[in-house]
């Protein structure tokens, strides 16, 4: 391989704490040059999958993906979980070691006020991302790991945090700030900062640009619906308000956590039930929500239910429904005009009958969804409104690893170019 090839890949990671998601990226074309999971970290039933290029052995190339590879063997820690994707990765004639791998891109869970945008990684930077761990506990460390991990790989090697609360920044204090008292509001940093922003922006992106306009032009309600969720309202490009809080539990109904709920309930719970404060953290988090209501969490399972009759599930499905259009109508009130609502992830993507039932009743609004249009499934981005619909209704699947790979590779690129590196 010629050392004088621009270097235009891109290695999104997203760490969790037992787990790393990883994709290749070729900046050139955005093309998905490999996609891989390393599972169950620390255990004796370790498993990483890896789904190559279609022509590994002759070239890298953007394609629906070769045959998977897994192994399954314990994999004792975040520095054998990477070494051991770097190891595929090589197989592939993709190793880390390339000249054409630019920079290393980190999905970065909670960026507090500080980060407002991808950032260079450096040793500021990780006691920053360090210092907000109270606000984002199971989420910042493993993070931080990743980092650590994929710096002793690549120590040469630009290395950026994409920060999901990033997007969020722009919402006014209005929107930002809950009405405590400001003093220890602020002495504890406790104030709405949102999450899913690299889905957010995306998506309000990708929206604009189905409807052939420029970002800046456009206001639109994205509905990030998978096992989290949540719900943004986006003007001109700028996130103004989202449902997600201090923390991701604030919001919508979601998988397993309960969204907006009475603070009263957990003092109540405190004295009366006899509750812990991590047996209520675990009840609202990991107990509550779609799996609290009806014993799933997985919306396939659940609407088969309903269709089946069964109360139990269509309750579930109702108050999931009911916050949702709440959200919908307040965030219509925030923007005053609204050009676009947008379903995204795993749920918003796939289940009709959640985008039918959201948007149904809001006709005076002037939404609606086409029937036929929004039970054709399809894979990019789609409108399921009909013509005569004042608010277009569109389907968008998120991409956040190449929201990722196309901050870090922007930042890093010019001052490459300008070592004369690219």
């Amino acid at each position: 391989m010629s050392e004088n090839r621009a270097a235009t890949r891109v290695l999104v990671l997203n760490s969790g704490s037992s787990s790393v998601k990883y994709q290749l990226l070729d900046m050139s074309d955005s093309s998905r040059l490999a996609v891989g999971l390393v599972e169950r970290i620390g255990e004796e039933t370790s498993r990483l999958v890896h789904t190559p290029p279609a022509n590994a052995g002759r070239g890298p190339q953007l394609t629906d993906g070769g045959e998977k590879r897994e192994r399954t063997a314990p994999i004792a820690d975040h520095d054998a979980a990477l070494k051991a994707v770097a190891e595929e990765l090589a197989a592939d004639g993709l190793g880390l070691d390339s000249p054409e791998l630019a920079v290393i891109g980190h999905r970065v869970v909670h960026g507090g006020r500080h980060f407002t945008e991808p950032t260079v990684i450096d040793d500021a930077v990780l006691a920053e991302i360090e210092r907000l761990i109270p606000v984002a506990p199971l989420h910042n460390p493993a993070n931080l790991t990743g980092i650590r991990t994929a710096q002793a790989l690549r120590p040469d090697l630009p290395q950026v945090a994409v920060f999901d609360t990033a997007f969020h920044t722009t919402m006014p204090e209005s929107a930002s700030r809950y009405a405590i008292d400001v003093k220890t509001a602020d002495e504890h940093r406790i104030r709405r900062y949102g999450f899913h922003g690299t889905s957010h922006a995306y998506v309000s992106r990708e929206t604009a640009k189905l409807l052939g306009k420029d970002p800046s032009e456009v206001n639109v309600i994205v509905l990030h619906l998978g096992n989290g969720a949540s719900a943004s309202a986006v003007r001109g490009g700028r996130c103004v308000d989202t449902s997600m809080g201090l923390t991701p539990l604030e919001g919508l109904v979601m998988g397993t956590r309960s969204g907006d709920l009475d603070p009263a309930v957990i003092f109540h719970l405190m004295r009366v039930g006899g509750m812990s404060a991590d047996e209520i953290d675990a009840l609202l988090n990991k107990k509550s929500g779609l799996i609290g209501l009806c014993g799933d969490n997985d919306m396939r399972e659940i609407r088969r239910r309903v269709d089946e009759g069964d109360e139990q599930a269509r309750l579930a499905f109702d108050i999931y429904i009911h916050r949702l259009k709440k959200y919908i109508g307040a965030y219509y009130a925030v923007l005053g005009r609204v050009d676009a609502v947008a379903f995204t992830a795993g749920v918003g993507e796939n289940a009709a009958p959640v985008r039918e039932a959201a948007v149904t009743g809001l006709e005076e609004l002037g939404l609606a969804v086409d029937s036929e249009l929004n039970a054709t499934r399809a894979d990019g981005p789609r409108l399921i409104s009909p013509e005569y619909a004042r608010v277009a209704v569109a389907v968008v699947p998120t991409d956040e690893e190449l929201e990722i790979a196309r901050q870090s590779y922007a930042l890093v690129t010019p001052a490459r170019t300008e070592n004369g590196n690219a």
